[in-house]
């Protein structure tokens, strides 16, 4: 006997039919939120962000609060934390640090400060459907309709708190076993999940385990989708499929070896076979496979990109009304990401979405437009890019812009041999090198410069721009005047002749100077200048490598004072 009996293949049958019901579709919602604020919730203090009524790609160094502002806007429309009740999940760990410095310090001088409490508040649109939210009862004062979480001091609790506080050298965090949560609209009427509005979905494809059988995640995908009469079905199935695990031979015969055992084990007959019991049913047995290999022995990249696309074909995602997904790229090759975020693009037609990223790629491919430069104190939008600049970094989807919208200031340069010698003279001037003071020298290679300073306008990113004058400084100068007017962006373009960088370089520092460095021999400027100009990279790089210094041209090193 084997697996290929009836009840093998009716088992099969009725996990494929489950299987496309995952893809039905379902119908949409519009999006509703307007704006999020939030306050001492961890790594934010006080902080506000707009949102975008379709996509959000919010974007930040590390520890800036990408992941607790999705925490956040999910636990405001959920009430929820880590799939729990806050009420369940609070803990000091929850508030602010400077929040809960600043209480316990005011303690410990003596005074008797209100503890600090938590806020999440989420604005919505301001329609009909929604007048029952609406009210000024929120910390902008705005009369409109939303919902705030609220973790505050609970008066019920005032005898024991006092009692611990009147020792405050105790006192080392925010106490929050004396804290209640209160979920409530701007109309000040406690609400539920069913009482909102809308609704949200988290995907993070780190935190969802697609490993084990007793995987909660997938059970959740698939019994979600499955009828009453599907389920049954589909465990009756199973039981048969079981149960003929006894009748192979192989298992037969060590069943009737153990049996000879009795005595020397047990005096009751011991044989094996499968678990029958409602603990081990089908839910549990489970496993996902990709082209008959089991999810856990498929590459990191792959099984990344299943759980978001799992997560995406779920019905409550399809009934959702705001997606939010953490940094799709985690694990996943360029290609592979290229048609992932198509997907995502594709399943989130209709819906609000915030992505955090760090990927250039999801940025440039999802649109600057769409960016939101993230910070504990708020998020800066981009909204005033022009079309051409959005477009034209959507056709170059792998280039790396991320480099000038994290940098705390940039310096761009026409070639890599520029790079090179900007990079150097930063070293000589200030002692090391320019990433070491968070600012990147970026090579557009050949791309217009004004694209970038497009980009760093509304973001108010200080900026250089290194470029030759190519014999015409005026017309040059003319090409940038429409940012130079901004005081963090400066233009630095050669004077007069030599017009590029290699004769500027031989001009300041001479021919027994340059070959030194370079360790040539050249017998004249012209022969040494000709080997520079057929090959820019090599002699930038013996300048950059050099232990000797050069006399750098004076618009670089004006360039490198920032």
């Amino acid at each position: 006997m084997n697996f290929t009996s009836a009840a093998s293949r009716r088992f099969v049958g009725v996990v494929r039919r489950c299987a496309l019901r995952l893809a039905t579709p379902h119908r949409r919602h519009p999006s509703v939120l307007k704006k999020i604020v939030i306050k001492n919730y961890k790594v934010f203090r006080d902080f506000v962000l707009d949102l975008a009524p379709g996509m959000n790609v919010v974007v930040g160094d590390n520890a800036v609060g990408k992941s607790t502002l999705l925490e956040a806007v999910n636990l405001a429309l959920t009430g929820r934390l880590n799939g729990a009740a806050l009420a369940v999940e609070l803990s000091p760990f929850l508030f602010n640090l400077d929040a809960a410095r600043a209480y316990v310090q005011a303690l410990q001088r003596g005074e008797r400060p209100v503890p600090p409490e938590i806020l999440i508040e989420v604005y919505f649109d301001d329609v009909v459907e929604h007048a029952h939210l609406k009210a000024t009862n929120n910390s902008l004062r705005e009369d409109v309709p939303g919902v705030r979480i609220r973790v505050s001091f609970n008066e019920d609790f005032r005898e024991e708190y006092d009692a611990y506080v009147a020792d405050p050298a105790q006192v080392t965090t925010v106490p929050a076993e004396y804290y209640k949560v209160d979920w409530l609209s701007f109309s000040g009427n406690s609400v539920t999940a069913r009482g909102v509005p809308a609704t949200a979905s988290l995907i993070d494809a780190t935190a969802i385990r697609l490993q084990h059988g007793a995987d909660a995640y997938l059970q959740t995908i698939i019994g979600s989708n499955l009828e009453p009469n599907e389920r049954v079905e589909l465990s009756r199935s199973y039981r048969s499929l079981r149960e003929t695990f006894s009748g192979i031979d192989a298992v037969a015969a060590v069943n009737e070896k153990l049996a000879g055992e009795r005595g020397d084990i047990s005096d009751r007959r011991l044989t094996l076979s499968i678990d029958l019991s409602q603990r081990s049913g089908w839910e549990r047995s489970l496993v996902p496979h990709l082209d008959d290999l089991p999810f856990p022995y498929v590459g990191k990249g792959e099984q990344s990109t299943l759980k978001i696309l799992l997560a995406l074909n779920r019905k409550k995602v399809k009934d959702t009304h705001v997606v939010l997904i953490e940094e799709p790229e985690n694990h996943v090759s360029f290609s592979r990401l290229n048609l992932l975020i198509d997907k995502v693009v594709q399943k989130c037609a209709g819906k609000q979405v915030l992505v955090t990223t760090h990927s250039a790629f999801i940025l440039n491919k999802l649109g600057l437009d769409e960016l939101v430069l993230l910070s504990p104190e708020g998020g800066h939008r981009i909204t005033d890019l022009p079309p051409s600049t959005v477009e034209y970094f959507k056709k170059l989807p792998g280039y790396d812009t991320l480099r000038l919208v994290l940098a705390r200031q940039a310096i761009l340069v026409e070639g890599p041999s520029d790079e090179l010698i900007v990079q150097r003279a930063y070293l000589d001037v200030h002692g090391k090198a320019p990433i070491r003071a968070g600012i990147d020298v970026i090579n557009v290679r050949g791309l217009s410069a004004k694209r970038f300073l497009d980009l760093a306008v509304p973001l108010r990113r200080r900026v250089a721009v290194v470029n030759d004058n190519d014999g015409d400084p005026q017309k040059m100068a003319a090409k940038y005047a429409d940012y130079a007017r901004y005081e963090f962006i400066t233009i630095h373009i050669g004077k007069g002749d030599p017009t590029t960088l290699e004769p500027q370089v031989l001009a300041a520092n001479g021919l027994e100077r340059m070959n030194q460095v370079l360790g040539t021999s050249y017998p004249t400027e012209t022969a040494l200048l000709k080997f520079m100009l057929d090959n820019k990279t090599t002699w930038a790089l013996a300048v950059a490598e050099s232990p000797e210094t050069i006399i750098m041209p004076e618009y670089i090193l004006d360039a490198v004072a920032l």
